[in-house]
């Protein structure tokens, strides 16, 4: 039987993901940054006093990574390394007063990129795609009720 993939769901969610992150990265290097390091910078703004151990979790990278680019955005003046007040091993990682001008850039960026992709697209059908995302991104998270009965069964 042969599949039709320009139909085909998880091709196409496949295809647009790695085409945002294509144009987002494209974008990113017109601020002299990468995709990594805006993602890097949102999610510090978002939840300050990170570990380079949370942070390379949360943005599913390896540690030394994570340390690759802080060492960029610290050398840069956007960040800042603080020790840790019960362990002395770990970095908690804050924006500098530098970051803000260059974050309110980058989601300006990403306002603009928002509506490149989602150009034609009515609102409300705009809105179905956030709760449909929402809910495929929940059952492969959490699974839903009928795949973790199944997998409880099948061990």
């Amino acid at each position: 039987m042969e599949q039709d993939y320009a139909h085909d769901m998880l091709f196409l969610l496949h295809d647009v993901a790695r085409l945002i992150r294509v144009e987002a990265d494209r974008r990113a290097r017109l601020t002299g940054m990468t995709r990594a390091q805006w993602a890097l910078l949102i999610r510090l703004a978002h939840t300050p006093g990170q570990s380079q151990r949370e942070l390379a979790d949360v943005l599913e990278v390896e540690p030394i990574t994570v340390a690759r680019l802080l060492d960029r955005l610290v050398a840069n003046g956007l960040v800042e390394r603080r020790a840790d007040a019960q362990d002395r091993r770990i970095w908690r990682l804050h924006l500098c007063p530098a970051a803000q001008d260059l974050l309110a850039s980058i989601h300006d960026q990403r306002d603009a990129l928002l509506n490149f992709v989602t150009a034609g697209i009515p609102h409300h059908m705009q809105t179905a795609m956030v709760t449909v995302l929402r809910q495929m991104k929940t059952n492969l998270t959490q699974g839903t009720p009928a795949e973790q009965k199944r997998l409880e069964s099948a061990s």
